[in-house]
C-alpha cells in the first residue's frame, strides 16, 4: 500500500460516526471470526488494526472475541494513536482484559513479515480509499502471513434518500466518480473496492465472505445526517462543477427536511472477511 492515510478524518468526524458504525458493522461476519478462530493454537488472539483512528474497530470486536487478546493498532497520526490507547477496549468476550499496543506506521510498508503471527487483521473505511495494486498488495500481505482479515465499512456507491429529489440520481453519480478520481499519482477504487478484494483475495486461495453494512441515519442521528449531506454534495460539486448552481438548492432543501425530520438516508457500504485456506 502507498500513499492514503486510512485515518485521514478529524476526530469529531470520528466520534460522531462510531456509534452509527457500531450499528452497520456486521455481527455475523463478526461471528464467523469467533467460530473459525476459535481452534487457533492456544495463546492470546493477535489482531493488527490497520489505520485505527481512535480505536473504534477494537471498541466494537474486541467484546465479540473470547479473550485473551492482544491489538496493535497502527496509524500515521500520533495524535489518533494517543486517543485509541485512551480509549481501549477493557474486556474481551467472558471477562478478559485485552491488551493494547499503539504503533506510528505508513501501511505501506507494511508487508507479509509484519503481519506475522496475527489470527486477524482489521481494518474500516480503509479499502475505498486503495488503488488496485494496493488491494492486491494487502490481500498478498494478509494470505502470505496466514492471517485472516475482516474490513468492514467499504463504500459499495449507493445512496438511497427519503423523500427522493430529482438530483439524487446526479449528486450520486459525481461522488461516486470524485471517489475514483485521480490524486498524487494514485486512482482509488472508490466504491470499486469491495469487489477488488474479493477477486484479490480469492485469486490467493482465500474463503471471501461480503456482507453488506449499510448507515440508516435520520432524525435519531440529525447531527451525522447534516455533516454527512454537507460533505457529500460538496465533493460531488468538485467532481462536477456544473452542479454548483443546482446543488446549492438541493443542499437547501435536504438541510430544511433534516432540521425537521424528515429526511432519512439509507448509505450503503460492504464488509469483507478473508479466510485464508489454513483457517477454512
Amino acid at each position: 500500500m502507498s500513499g492514503p492515510d486510512p485515518s485521514g478524518y478529524a476526530p469529531d468526524w470520528l466520534a460522531l460516526r462510531e456509534p452509527a458504525d457500531a450499528e452497520a458493522r456486521s455481527a455475523e461476519l463478526a461471528a464467523v471470526v469467533r467460530e473459525r478462530l476459535a481452534g487457533r493454537v492456544p495463546g492470546p488472539l493477535l489482531v493488527r488494526d490497520l489505520g485505527c483512528g481512535t480505536g473504534a474497530m477494537a471498541r466494537w470486536l474486541a467484546p465479540r472475541l473470547p479473550g485473551p487478546q492482544r491489538w496493535v493498532l497502527y496509524d500515521r497520526d500520533p495524535a489518533l494513536l494517543a486517543r485509541a490507547a485512551a480509549a481501549a477496549p477493557p474486556h474481551a468476550d467472558g471477562g478478559p482484559a485485552v491488551g493494547v499496543e499503539v504503533c506510528e506506521a505508513d501501511l505501506a510498508a507494511l508487508g507479509a513479515p509484519d503481519l506475522a503471527g496475527a489470527g486477524l487483521v482489521t481494518a474500516s473505511a480503509l479499502l475505498d480509499l486503495l488503488t488496485g495494486d494496493e488491494v492486491a498488495v494487502l490481500a498478498a500481505a494478509c494470505t502470505g502471513a496466514g492471517c485472516a482479515a475482516l474490513i468492514t465499512l467499504s463504500v459499495a456507491g449507493r445512496v438511497e434518500l427519503d423523500p427522493a429529489d430529482p438530483l439524487d440520481a446526479d449528486v450520486r453519480a459525481a461522488f461516486n466518480a470524485h471517489q475514483r478520481r485521480a490524486r498524487g499519482g494514485r486512482r482509488p477504487l472508490g466504491p470499486d473496492a469491495p469487489g477488488a478484494a474479493a477477486r484479490a483475495f480469492r485469486e490467493r486461495g482465500a474463503e471471501v465472505l461480503l456482507r453488506p453494512s449499510p448507515w440508516r441515519l435520520g432524525p435519531d442521528r440529525p447531527g451525522l445526517l447534516r455533516t454527512w449531506l454537507r460533505g457529500w454534495v460538496a465533493a460531488a460539486v468538485e467532481q462536477a462543477p456544473e452542479l454548483a448552481g443546482a446543488a446549492a438548492p438541493y443542499l437547501d432543501r435536504r438541510t430544511g427536511q433534516c432540521e425537521s425530520g424528515r429526511l432519512r438516508a439509507t448509505v450503503h457500504h460492504t464488509d469483507l472477511l478473508a479466510l485464508p485456506p489454513g483457517r477454512r
